[in-house]
Formats: C-alpha cells, structure tokens, sequence
C-alpha cells in the first residue's frame, strides 16, 4: 500500500467516508482542501449502472459548464468560404481549410479542441482521422463539433463547453473547471450532463 505524506493525512482527516455528501458540499470541502501551490481543477466522476458493451446504453454529450472551466481553450475551425469568417468573429483562434489540413499532417498539433463545417468532414475524416481520433480531436456531429453554425458552436466551446462519455467500466469523468473559479452553487447536478438516474455513485 502507498505511503502518504503528511499533508494528504491531513487533508483526508477532515473527510467522513462514512458520510454521503451533495455536491454543494463537497464543492465547499474542495475549496477548503485546496491547499497546492497552483490551481487544481475540480473533477466529477459518475458511475452509471450501465452495461458498456451495449451500445443503446452507452452515455455521451455535451455540457456548457454554468462558471466555465477557468482555463483558455484554443480552438482550430476547420471551414470554407463564408463560414471562415464567422468563425474567426466567433473567437476562433485559427482558421483555415485544405491548407491547415496540411499543417496538420504535417505535425502541426497547438489547439485544443477542433470544430468544423460539414463540408469540411470528408477531407477531414479521411486525413486527419488517424492522428485526431485517438488524441479525441476529430470532430463529430454527436459531440456537437460538426455544424453549419459553427460561429455558435465555437463561443460554446470557448464559454467552458466539455464533451463527456462514459469508459469502458460505465463511468464518466470530466473536468468541471479550477478551484478558484467553483462557485457555489456548483451547478454539475447529474441532469447538469443528462445522466441516468439511475447511476450508483456521484
């Protein structure tokens, strides 16, 4: 078994595991156990009560978080014609088409997250699929980053927007923004990420 050092045995004597908590106050505990020399972010863990190997079961979204992130996300709009504009007035912070394709294939990865218009999807899929799918960049209509209103989708993302899908035990983990930016009320109730009620642990 791991040994601890003296600041987590610290920390865990002001914790009950006995003791169910609501996520106000286990919002308020994370704020008062948040003693790091940087800003820790806060994460939700959902054990859903679902069999992951049947699709109509399995959980995914999105969710624009109601405080954001507390974090810049650099987001890539892949686009053509009028729709390149509206994403670089959208906030985008690059913007191309074929050409920033290429970039990519050609080992161009400083972004977070990537959006782009349907019209764009065949080049993208059949390019990039192999280098943005694994890293989970490829945009896709059920993560709600392929759209024609993509200057939407984009102030969304920016807003503090996360996908979220459940693992292969049927849980869900997802990142709900930094310590110093959780307010209360916390506002990541499970119908916050439209999850079964049915789920066993929160």
């Amino acid at each position: 078994m791991p040994k601890h050092g003296k600041r987590y045995r610290a920390l865990l004597e002001k914790v009950d595991p006995t003791k169910v908590y609501t996520i106000d106050e286990a919002a308020r505990l994370v704020k008062e156990l948040a003693t790091a020399k940087f800003d820790e972010t806060v994460e939700v863990h959902a054990k859903l009560g679902i069999d992951p190997r049947r699709s109509d079961q399995n959980v995914r979204g999105t969710v624009s978080l109601p405080h954001g992130l507390g974090k810049q996300v650099r987001v890539l709009a892949i686009a053509k014609g009028e729709k390149i504009k509206e994403a670089e007035e959208a906030g985008a912070d690059y913007v191309g088409g074929e050409e920033i394709i290429q970039k990519i294939l050609d080992g161009w990865m400083d972004f977070d997250a990537v959006v782009a218009t349907p019209d764009m999807m065949g080049a993208v899929g059949s390019k990039l699929g192999r280098i943005l799918g694994p890293r989970g960049l490829l945009p896709n209509p059920k993560a709600g980053t392929v759209g024609f209103n993509i200057g939407e989708i984009i102030k969304e993302i920016k807003a503090g927007r996360i996908e979220f899908r459940n693992d292969k035990t049927g849980a869900i983990h997802a990142p709900v923004g930094k310590v110093s930016k959780l307010e209360l009320p916390a506002g990541i109730e499970p119908a916050t990420f439209s999850l079964p009620w049915r789920c066993s642990a929160y």
